[in-house]
């Protein structure tokens, strides 16, 4: 890797990749492939900025198998559900072993086309021209913290689920995990692991629970399976296997959806794969609660009108693309930020300009992000 002085990169004109995560890397290694110059830009120090900040516990929930990125598949030795630090090193990795030009410390804040090429508005007033460009700047890019009314009464500690690292601050602490999708769920796990007092997740809208793994057989197999049959028939198949593989937690105040897994998906909710939480509902270590809807006089306010005093509220809550400074006055995105096309296709009036990991597939975000990174190869190799 290098910084920005020790590349030209305003020669030739080649295809910038916007982000050194896996999509943007894949991308680079595809395109070498085939022959083509591309120079990835990436804002931090070092590739994998994202799986950095994540939290120590974290493990791919797609196999290790199915997770390889073109061209490099991943070691034996990572074990079937790969390691945040293991992924870490296979990325790093993988840039040294495809001998990927990589820019750090250079951030991208817009792109405009110029003619047949594309203008690249960098740090330091810097402009570069590319004849395409792609833009894998990553599906967790911006922390979404909801601005809940009274926030700023409430006296304990306040902070998303992205500065979380692990639960040994919050031992012997109360605290509240807000949202559950599959990080809300794994880190109220690992509070309850690592010693907390007492921990609440708040729901606002019930998730579906798969087993990771039944019998051996991966729930990322059967996501790739289902993906081109119909929706209404994988609801119906996803309804009676979650009645046979997950127990009943309405009890527990975990009731089972009444939307189907698929139309959820379809929507953009994947459902949570279990690393733990079903034991832990089952046991009452973690409590599901209503959502979070305000602060009063320093507490937490639930949908319920319970009030509570936590003395840590996690917001597991999401992220935000943060695409609209970059591409947005291109009409590319749509009403909810997200790109219009992904992987090959690109929009009518702006060809040239491609989109990977900007989805969240249930067939697996490294599986895809390999799949996209061939056919943007593809498509600029017939350019």
């Amino acid at each position: 890797m290098a910084d920005e002085q020790d590349i030209d990169l305003t020669n030739d004109r080649p295809v910038y990749v916007i982000g050194g995560g896996p999509g943007g890397l894949a991308a680079a290694a595809a395109l070498r492939e085939h022959g083509i110059r591309a120079v990835v830009l990436e804002k931090s120090e070092s590739v994998g900025a994202s799986w950095r900040r994540h939290y120590d516990r974290l493990h791919l929930h797609t196999t290790r198998k199915l997770s390889g990125l073109p061209g490099l598949a991943m070691p034996r030795s990572f074990g079937r559900w790969v390691s945040r630090d293991d992924v870490i090193r296979y990325l790093e990795k993988y840039a040294e072993f495809h001998e990927l030009e990589i820019v750090t410390g250079v951030e991208v804040s817009r792109i405009e086309q110029s003619g047949s090429d594309w203008l690249l508005h960098a740090t330091g007033g810097r402009q570069l021209t590319g004849r395409a460009v792609v833009v894998a700047t990553g599906y967790n890019h911006t922390p979404r913290l909801p601005d809940w009314p009274g926030q700023d009464t409430y006296t304990g500690e306040l902070l998303h689920a992205g500065e979380y690292r692990n639960a040994a601050p919050h031992a012997g602490k109360d605290v509240l995990v807000v949202g559950v999708g599959n990080t809300g769920a794994e880190i109220a796990v690992d509070l309850v692991e690592g010693g907390a007092a007492r921990v609440r997740l708040a729901v606002r809208t019930i998730p579906h629970i798969v087993r990771r793994s039944t019998a051996g057989w991966p729930a990322q197999r059967t996501g790739i399976l289902v993906r081109r049959l119909p929706v209404r028939l994988v609801d119906r198949a996803g309804g009676i296997m979650s009645r046979i593989s997950v127990p009943d937690l309405t009890e527990q105040g975990l009731p089972r959806p009444d939307t189907g897994l698929y139309s959820r998906v379809r929507e953009g909710a994947i459902p949570v794969q279990d690393v733990g939480l079903i034991d832990a509902v089952r046991s009452g270590t973690v409590e599901p609660v209503a959502a979070l809807e305000s602060f009063d006089d320093g507490k937490a306010v639930l949908a319920d009108g319970t009030r509570i005093s936590p003395d840590t509220v996690i917001a597991a809550t999401g992220y935000r693309r943060a695409l609209e400074g970059l591409v947005g006055h291109l009409d590319v995105l749509d009403e909810r930020g997200r790109p219009l096309t992904h992987g090959g296709r690109t929009p009518a009036q702006a060809p040239g300009l491609h989109f990977t990991g900007f989805t969240n597939p249930i067939s697996g975000m490294f599986r895809e992000l390999a799949i996209d990174a061939r056919k943007i190869a593809k498509a600029l190799s017939k350019g």
